[in-house]
C-alpha cells in the first residue's frame, strides 16, 4: 500500500476510544496527512470528496445531523461509508447514533471518539502525521543536540564521530542517534533527524563495544528527535588542502532538496573535537541572531586600513 501510518498507531498516539471493536484494525493505513470535516457531504454533496483522509465530526456537524429525519440520516450514513473512508472520528466525546455504528460495521469502517476539541485534535494529528509521512532517507552519521542546535556529524567510518558525540554527552549535550540517522523532510525549511528503533540511545565505540547512553548518563542525555541545523564533516588532515580560516562564505550540503550549512573539520592529533563542535554550534546560533564574527573581523580590518591612509 506504500508509505502510510497504521490506524492502530493513530489510535494509540491520539488516545482514541474505539466504538467499533469488532472491526480488525491490522493492515489498515492512512496515507494522507490531512483531515476532512464532512460538512458539504452531510448535505448530500459528495463531488470532490477527499475520501482518503481521516473524517472528523465536530460539534457543528453533530448538531446538524440531529436535525435530520431518520430516513435522511440512514441514507446519508450509507452514502458516507460507501466511499471507503479510512475511519470516522467524533470529537468532544460526542456520542454517535446506534444506526451510524451499525452501518459503519456493515461497511467495515472503524469509528472512534476523542475527548479533545475539534481544532486541537486536527492540529495535533496533522502535525504528527506530517512528520510520520514526510519523505525519509537514512544516512551514516551521528546527530547531537548542542545548545539547542541540531548538529549532524558525518565522516568516514572510524574517523571519530562516536567518540566526539560521547565527549559532547559528557559535557552535558544530548544524543539523538549514532551510526544511522533517519532524516525526514517535514517542510521546505525543516529537516528532522531521529534514530531507528533498534539502535536508539546506543553508541558504538571501537575497542569497547556498545554503550547505552541513556542508562549511563541518564534521560537528560538523550532526545528522540531534533531538527538538523548544521552539518560537520570530519576528514583526515590534508597538508596540501586549503581549509577555510575565516568563514566569510557559507558552504551547504543538500538533503531531500533542503540546504543545510556545512563545515569541513580536518582531524589531527591534539584537536579537541567536542570543543570545536560546541564552538561551531554557538557560532551558528550567533549568525542566526544577526552576529557574524568573520564579518566583524573583516569590518575591523577595513576600518584599520582606512585609518592608515
Amino acid at each position: 500500500m506504500g508509505q502510510g501510518v497504521s490506524l492502530r498507531e493513530i489510535v494509540e498516539k491520539m488516545n482514541l476510544k474505539n466504538l467499533t471493536p469488532e472491526i480488525d484494525l491490522s493492515e489498515r493505513e492512512v496515507n494522507v496527512p490531512d483531515i476532512n470535516r464532512p460538512a458539504l457531504q452531510l448535505t448530500g454533496y459528495f463531488d470532490h470528496f477527499d475520501s482518503d483522509r481521516v473524517q472528523l465530526i465536530g460539534y457543528v456537524e453533530y448538531t446538524y445531523l440531529q436535525t435530520l429525519k431518520e430516513e435522511q440520516k440512514l441514507a446519508l450514513y450509507s452514502e458516507l461509508f460507501s466511499h471507503k473512508i479510512p475511519c470516522l472520528v467524533f470529537s468532544r466525546d460526542l456520542d454517535p447514533d446506534k444506526e451510524l455504528l451499525e452501518i459503519a460495521v456493515k461497511s467495515d469502517t472503524p469509528v472512534f471518539v476523542t475527548e479533545k476539541s475539534t481544532s486541537s485534535f486536527m492540529a495535533e494529528l496533522i502535525r504528527w502525521m506530517n512528520v510520520k509521512l514526510a519523505p525519509c532517507i537514512s544516512i551514516h552519521g551521528v546527530l547531537v543536540d548542542v545548545y539547542g542546535v541540531g548538529v549532524l556529524i558525518m565522516g568516514e567510518s572510524g574517523i571519530g564521530k562516536s567518540e566526539a558525540a560521547l565527549e559532547l554527552i559528557k559535557r552535558g549535550h544530548r544524543l539523538v542517534t549514532d551510526d544511522v540517522v533517519e532524516i525526514r523532510k517535514v517542510s521546505d525549511d525543516t529537516l528532522v533527524g531521529s534514530a531507528p528503533d533498534i539502535t536508539r540511545h546506543f553508541i558504538e565505540l571501537r575497542g569497547i563495544g556498545i554503550v547505552d547512553v541513556k542508562s549511563m548518563f541518564g534521560v537528560q542525555s538523550v532526545r528522540e528527535t531534533q531538527n538538523i541545523d548544521l552539518v560537520i564533516t570530519l576528514e583526515d588532515w590534508d597538508r596540501d588542502k586549503e581549509y577555510d580560516r575565516l568563514g566569510l562564505e557559507e558552504n551547504y550540503t543538500d538533503f531531500l532538496g533542503n540546504k543545510v550549512v556545512c563545515h569541513s573539520i580536518p582531524i589531527r592529533p591534539g584537536r579537541n573535537l567536542a570543543i570545536i563542535v560546541e564552538s561551531a554550534a554557538v557560532n551558528h546560533r550567533q549568525k542566526k541572531m544577526g552576529y557574524n564574527a568573520a564579518q566583524e573581523l573583516y569590518k575591523r580590518v577595513q576600518e584599520s586600513l582606512s585609518k592608515k591612509k
